[in-house]
């Protein structure tokens, strides 16, 4: 059996990525970790970072980006696209440059996929999730947060990624365009794996979550439209009240020790107030959505509301 890692970044250094530490994370189970690495700004670092990883693991391959040709968000689907296809393993594990594996799942991982190798009809492995928001030590339990996707996919040439990257699908004669596209897509038939993916995306200090929040719309928005949305924007972002969300008390993957010891924003959250702030609320922060997780989390034990669920959960 044969696994590789996959991910795709432009930029990861300079919006505050944890990109190393991700591809580190899953290096110990992995034949192969290919990273597909944009076309980075002068002042980005991540290639320099990608490269101090001592491992003859990982394969970089170059592209660019054009959001003109790929838009809606689709250039971050065509360009994990272009790091599955370099894969050669039997499983592809795939990870968000703010994607991180802890230690301790890595045998259960690894497990599965033995397991399940000649399970055909297995066309991927479900993870969990812990959504982290504003620091190390709180996350997010809220409608609308996906509590699971897909991150190990079986190495099919009709598999890919789809929309903005977030799942896959199988898609028989793909054109490679249009990965928004709805008729002739397929939800991945998956089983589960006992084992969570630690989400650290809004994890930044605030002016750097400002500017990656801009970068992610302008890869959906376009330029123009995205520069007109934060003409009048504050150049910082506002977490809201942390003490309205779950305290984290676990530890962290390893990996993230160095990097979570660069946390220095803790004066810039708001850890004493519960009173919403003075701007447009995010979902979670709305009355009525935090009502329907209260029903999820104390009645529906965690399931969804209306939940969308991109794949079909085998019992296997």
């Amino acid at each position: 059996m044969k696994i590789s890692g996959f991910t795709m970044a432009k930029n990861a250094d300079k919006l505050y990525y944890p990109i190393k530490e991700s591809i580190e994370s899953i290096l110990p189970i992995v034949d192969e970790f290919i990273v597909a690495i944009g076309d980075n700004d002068a002042d980005d670092q991540s290639l320099d970072r990608i490269r101090s990883i001592a491992s003859d693991k990982i394969k970089i391959i170059r592209t660019v980006w054009d959001i003109t040709r790929y838009p809606n968000g689709t250039e971050n689907a065509h360009q994990t696209d272009l790091a599955k296809e370099a894969c050669t393993g039997d499983w592809l594990f795939y990870l968000q440059a703010d994607e991180v594996i802890h230690e301790k799942y890595l045998g259960t991982i690894e497990k599965r996929c033995r397991e399940l190798l000649d399970r055909e009809e297995v066309e991927g492995l479900l993870f969990r999730y812990k959504h982290f928001w504003g620091d190390y030590n709180h996350i997010l339990l809220a409608h609308g947060w996906y509590p699971n996707e897909i991150r190990i996919i079986r190495n099919h040439k009709d598999i890919h990624s789809w929309e903005s990257a977030q799942s896959f699908r199988r898609i028989p004669h793909f054109d490679y365009i249009h990965y928004r596209q709805q008729k002739n897509t397929y939800k991945l038939k998956v089983a589960r794996v006992d084992a969570e993916v630690y989400h650290y995306g809004w994890v930044r200090p605030p002016e750097l979550m400002q500017r990656k929040k801009k970068s992610l719309d302008t890869i959906h928005h376009g330029v123009a439209s995205t520069e007109a949305r934060y003409k009048n924007q504050r150049d910082y972002f506002d977490y809201g009240p942390m003490k309205r969300l779950h305290p984290f008390t676990d530890t962290h993957p390893q990996v993230m020790n160095a990097w979570i010891q660069k946390f220095n924003w803790a004066d810039q959250l708001n850890y004493t107030s519960t009173s919403l702030p003075d701007r447009e609320l995010f979902k979670h922060e709305k009355l009525k959505y935090r009502v329907i997780s209260w029903i999820e989390r104390h009645i529906l034990y965690g399931n969804e509301i209306g939940g969308f669920k991109n794949y079909r959960l085998l019992k296997v």
